[in-house]
């Protein structure tokens, strides 16, 4: 019996050493291949690159920046920072410097959306977002407002952002339903939303109900008011726009 007491608890000590064992292992494994990340702050773009897949790391310009601090053509900044222990082959990412603001930056407002980036571009700038609104009356395209504005100093980025004017676009309506209606209150309805009477065919009030080959009401015999609507296009419920035509068949009143 104390044979097999110390067989387990022998057994146990070894699954114990193995288990830690395994674990500083694990922690060497996951942590062994962590990397001090270098400083890039102030190199050139090629110093940098090399310094960095020199430690293991892989790099990338992301964006450029003004700056009164960092001379043109250096490293202004770097993600992560330097001394971040992160994993061998990575991605750094860095800002490059453009040196101290010496474009003045124009005024677009009411150019064309195109003459204005030709603007922008032909100065060494570059156009951010592009941005619509719609303005009733506007010149479609028109820049009505940019950021920055113009002639301001101290920008940070060499971009200019762009509003534009846009026509609003036509009020739209899910089409309502007149069947039955008189079609003097039909045509009022019409009117009141922004749409227009359209063709109208007539079928006679006794072959109605037999839904006869319809034919279309000359120009100078309209029906009368009280005439009613057996059928519409475009049927209710569909998406109309402001002055849209609606046809009808209608059986006279008469």
């Amino acid at each position: 019996m104390k044979a097999l007491f110390r067989f387990v608890l022998l057994f146990l000590v070894l699954l114990v050493v193995a288990l830690v064992s395994a674990l500083t292992a694990m922690r060497f494994a996951i942590h062994g291949r962590e990397v001090a990340v270098p400083n890039l702050v102030g190199e050139t773009p090629a110093e940098a690159r090399r310094v960095a897949e020199l430690a293991g790391f892989r790099f990338e310009i992301e964006r450029q920046y003004y700056s009164a601090n960092v001379a043109e053509g250096r490293i202004l900044s770097q993600i992560p920072g330097s001394g971040t222990l992160i994993r061998s082959g990575w991605q750094i990412r860095v800002a490059l410097s453009l040196g101290p603001q010496r474009v003045q930056i124009p005024d677009v407002l009411g150019q064309s959306e195109r003459a204005a980036e030709t603007n922008i571009l032909r100065r060494g700038l570059d156009v951010g977002a592009v941005a619509e609104v719609a303005v009733p009356g506007a010149t479609p395209n028109e820049v009505i407002a940019q950021n920055p504005s113009p002639s301001a100093s101290s920008i940070a980025a060499p971009k200019i952002n762009l509003l534009t004017a846009q026509p609003p676009l036509p009020q739209a309506f899910v089409m309502p339903n007149l069947v039955g209606q008189t079609l003097s209150a039909a045509t009022a309805a019409l009117k009141q939303a922004g749409l227009e009477v359209g063709s109208m065919s007539l079928a006679s009030a006794a072959s109605a109900a037999t839904s006869p080959p319809n034919r279309l009401l000359p120009a100078a015999s309209p029906p009368p008011g009280s005439s009613v609507i057996l059928s519409q296009n475009p049927a209710a419920g569909a998406k109309v726009m402001v002055g849209a035509s609606v046809s009808f068949e209608v059986r006279p009143g008469w």
